[in-house]
């Protein structure tokens, strides 16, 4: 895409992103024209990458900054009966007010200098709240990547001749055309490009992938793609590790390709069950 257009679409996100947030506490018509705005920039969201369910999940949230009156003309199934409003004693909205302001802060710790854990409140209410998982300090993408290390996993009968091992969702195939997974998450897809930031050692759960698929287990086969050794399990599995990138349209329309990747190197030895 030209710089122009990529500038553009960097500074329509920042903007729904850093100000529109400030319209779910602004009056009415001003609080739904911010969760238009949201549902709209998630939903391009949605349409240009895949993050599984979370768009679904932002989308629901803002569904609250609706009051009743906007929904029921198009969600009148849903109406019921209004009941007893509440009357809450007033000695209450202090605490309440305080304890919610606290909590906030711990979650802003996830999006801040971790330093605002050393706040004494701050401290006193994430290690309260934290053993019954009601609050967490989130942020998705805080850190972001510009690389993309891409781990194929490969058996070999021999330890000579080595056959890739294809995975239904991330990159492998050059090929291949990437894919929508929502709402579905491919967690051993996932993990593996987790464990591509990091060497062999930082994931030892690939240890018990490589056995399992040293030992042919079904279920495990059943994650991938396929099995490139219908006539039995191999003898040896390891990984290497490629930078992926996307292929230009001059360079896709001449080689049918989606990707390129450089050369490979070694990211886990060869392993056995001997």
């Amino acid at each position: 895409l030209p710089a122009w257009f990529q500038r553009l679409s960097a500074a329509i996100m920042f903007a729904i992103e850093l100000l529109v947030p400030f319209l779910i506490a602004a009056p009415r018509r001003l609080r739904h024209g911010g969760a238009v705005l949201l549902i709209a920039f998630q939903v391009l969201v949605a349409a240009t990458g895949n993050y599984a369910f979370f768009n679904l999940l932002t989308v629901a949230l803002c569904f609250f900054l609706f009051d009743d009156a906007a929904l029921a003309p198009r969600l009148g199934w849903l109406a019921q009966a209004p009941g007893e409003r509440a009357h809450p004693p007033s000695w209450l909205a202090w605490p309440v007010t305080g304890l919610i302001a606290i909590l906030g802060l711990t979650l802003l710790a996830g999006f801040a200098d971790r330093r605002v854990l050393h706040i004494g409140p701050a401290r006193w209410a994430f290690a309260v709240t934290g053993p019954f998982h009601l609050v967490n300090s989130y942020g998705l993408f805080a850190v972001m990547t510009t690389t993309r290390p891409e781990i194929v996993v490969q058996g070999s009968a021999d330890g000579e001749t080595w056959r890739d091992y294809a995975f239904p969702w991330k990159p492998g195939d050059l090929a291949r055309r990437p894919a929508f997974v929502a709402p579905h998450q491919p967690r051993l897809d996932w993990q593996m490009w987790f464990a591509a930031l990091g060497d062999c050692q930082g994931s030892p759960w690939l240890a018990g992938l490589f056995r399992r698929l040293l030992e042919g287990s079904p279920p495990v086969l059943g994650l991938l793609a396929g099995d490139p050794f219908p006539e039995g399990a191999p003898r040896y599995v390891r990984a290497l590790v490629h930078d992926y990138r996307f292929t230009d349209p001059g360079e896709r329309a001449q080689g049918g390709r989606w990707w390129k990747r450089g050369e490979p190197r070694l990211f886990c030895p060869p392993v056995s069950l001997e």
